[in-house]
């Protein structure tokens, strides 16, 4: 719980809400070539809707919101709104 929540890449925050029912509060970022990343469950949100984010930059805290038992973060990568493996795009450690 309160871990940091850090952007994957650059792009624009296109929603900072609690709206989607079961996510909790939840972060979409939209980065170019139409990719998007998700992150929900958060204990807190610190990025708003409009707010440019680069890489590594700090956007959330781990929580435990929505449908969620433990605290923890769901992720998610999708390429034109379809979700895909975000190892077959995120750099290598």
């Amino acid at each position: 719980m309160g871990h940091k929540v850090v952007a994957a890449a650059d792009g624009e925050v296109v929603v900072s809400d609690d709206r989607l029912k079961g996510y909790g509060n939840m972060i979409v970022v939209k980065h170019a070539d139409s990719y998007l990343t998700i992150y929900a469950h958060n204990r807190l949100n610190v990025v708003a809707k409009g707010d440019k984010v680069r890489r590594g930059q700090v956007i959330a805290e781990v929580g435990d919101t929505g449908r969620a038992d433990t605290p923890h973060l769901h992720f998610e990568v999708r390429k034109n709104i379809k979700t895909i493996d975000p190892l077959t795009v995120l750099p290598k450690p």
